[in-house]
């Protein structure tokens, strides 16, 4: 920079000298003057930035430079997708670029990008995904972008008017009119940013566009629908290189239970029910195959799963919640794993009186935990799920004297699936996936008892970031949670029904970068 202000000086003073250059030799004379003078002035420069220190030496060692991720190990098995740990090759990302790290300023990593914007597998752990990707080179740059858009064609049939039960859209009466629906959309579309501002801070944020779950009013044209929302930003502090502790500050999803699924798209009932997303700070560990997450929730109603009253009220005004998780990966031979954990959370959703609505105030938190589990056998995959509150939530009894025999109940899901992948094009890039939840919140008999889902699923990758899929889903019984036990209709009866079956037959893509 020194050596650039000297250069503008110098060019400054020449400029100023143009007009004397005329064939007079006093001109002439008076120009070298003007330069003679001009080098004093630069020698007598470089003495005092010299004397100052300011100036490189020539045995001077060169400027540190961030070094580089280390070399990351080879895979035990080809990647197929880059949503599963277990499977995915460590990339050589960052020692292809071999530059400073300080001058690649943005790019992409479509592999991390699908993985950190996946919606049904990693769902509650994006801090360690990121912290992985440091570590393995992926995030070679000071900034990665990450996009994802999943488009989707549907056909769905009801046996119950308006009354359809897939809840990856929002069963209400505004889109969906009659016992058969179809449909060519964009279900979801995400931006993603992730910034590396040290090589132990790193922030993320994401944008999301997704009208057929948002809770704006009006159909899915409807510019309240079609709203673009700040789904998640945190900031997080951690390097696992160096240590295995992290924590992070910010809008997240909660540590409580696995919420994943062997589906390609729909998401299981015990994400429905039990998914967390709130604002909050987390403190984790992990080392050797422990993994520890404690998190200090915002109280009121949070954005999903949790409702802790603030003085009886739902202003989210004071960090009274909190959640915990702690699971352990054991290694079997040939590079299988097994995973377990459990879970709990001091309130979940389910706190609120009849009539039940999303977001009301309670009177009492619900405290509710979860128990899960996860393998990895090669080309097969099980998981299962388990989460239930502590407490009865009261909103499952109705005072309508019909259903007086209806008793309150702790609300619960569960979850059983597998997944077997196959070589079409390439190594494990096809799999075929079969799984069933279940979401119980009402007694026996109760219209409002419980929603079972059956999925099929098929699943191709045509690229790591790329996957084209298909499902058959099931889905008995309709039960929203707004109103399940009755409130919202003259007679004060449920609007939920026990009867209503829903098939549906949902082919589509999702791609990242």
């Amino acid at each position: 920079m020194k050596f650039l202000l000297i250069a503008g000086v110098s060019l400054l003073s020449l400029a100023m000298a143009a007009p004397a250059l005329a064939d007079d030799d006093a001109r002439i004379e008076e120009l070298e003057a003007r330069l003679a003078q001009l080098e004093a002035t630069n020698r007598q420069l470089l003495e005092v930035l010299a004397a100052q220190g300011l100036l490189p030496q020539a045995n001077a060692p060169a400027a540190p430079v961030m070094p580089h991720h280390p070399a990351p190990a080879p895979a035990d098995a080809p990647m197929h997708t880059a949503s599963h740990d277990h499977h995915a090759q460590q990339s050589a990302h960052g020692a292809r670029h071999g530059d400073d790290f300080h001058q690649n300023l943005v790019g992409v990593s479509p592999e991390y990008g699908y993985q950190i914007l996946d919606h049904a597998e990693g769902v509650n752990t994006r801090a360690l995904t990121i912290l992985n990707a440091i570590e393995n080179g992926d995030l070679d740059r000071r900034v990665t972008l990450s996009g994802n858009v999943t488009a989707l064609g549907d056909y769905q049939e009801s046996n119950s008017n308006t009354k359809f039960g897939w809840l990856m859209r929002h069963p209400t009466s505004a889109n969906q009119i009659g016992e058969t629906v179809s449909e060519f959309i964009v279900h979801s579309a995400q931006l993603a940013v992730t910034g590396r501002i040290t090589d132990n801070i790193t922030l993320y944020s994401e944008m999301l566009y997704d009208p057929e779950q948002s809770f704006g009013s009006g159909t899915l044209t409807d510019l309240n629908r079609n709203q673009i929302q700040l789904r998640r930003a945190f900031v997080l502090f951690g390097n696992l290189s160096e240590r295995p502790w992290y924590a992070a500050i910010g809008k997240m999803d909660t540590p409580f239970g696995l919420n994943d699924t062997v589906s390609p798209f729909t998401n299981s009932t015990s994400w429905h029910a039990f998914a967390g997303l709130a604002t909050g700070g987390m403190v984790g560990y992990s080392n050797n195959g422990l993994h520890v997450r404690a998190m200090a929730i915002q109280g009121g109603s949070q954005f999903r799963a949790h409702n802790a009253p603030v003085e009886d009220t739902n202003v989210p005004s004071r960090v009274n919640n909190f959640a915990v998780d702690v699971n352990y990966t054991a290694a079997l031979s040939e590079g299988r794993t097994v995973l377990a954990g459990a879970s709990y959370t001091e309130a979940t959703a389910y706190c609120q009186a009849y009539p039940v609505f999303h977001f009301n105030p309670c009177d009492d938190s619900n405290p509710g935990w979860a128990v899960y589990a996860r393998a990895d056998l090669g080309r097969l995959e099980l998981l299962g799920e388990y989460a239930s509150t502590t407490d009865d939530w009261a909103g499952t009894a109705s005072p309508v004297p019909i259903y007086s025999a209806f008793e309150a109940v702790a609300p619960n899901a569960f979850t059983l699936g597998g997944r077997y992948w196959f070589d079409l094009q390439s190594s494990e890039d096809f799999a075929l996936s079969f799984e069933f939840s279940r979401f119980v919140s009402g007694d026996d008999g109760a219209p409002w008892e419980k929603q079972d889902q059956w999925v099929l699923g098929g699943s191709y990758f045509i690229s790591p970031s790329v996957n084209l899929f298909g499902e058959l889903i099931r889905t008995e019984g309709w039960v929203p949670l707004n109103f399940l036990s009755g409130g919202n209709l003259p007679t004060g009866e449920s609007w939920s029904e026990s009867d209503a079956s829903t098939n549906v037959l949902a082919v589509g893509v999702q791609a990242s970068f």
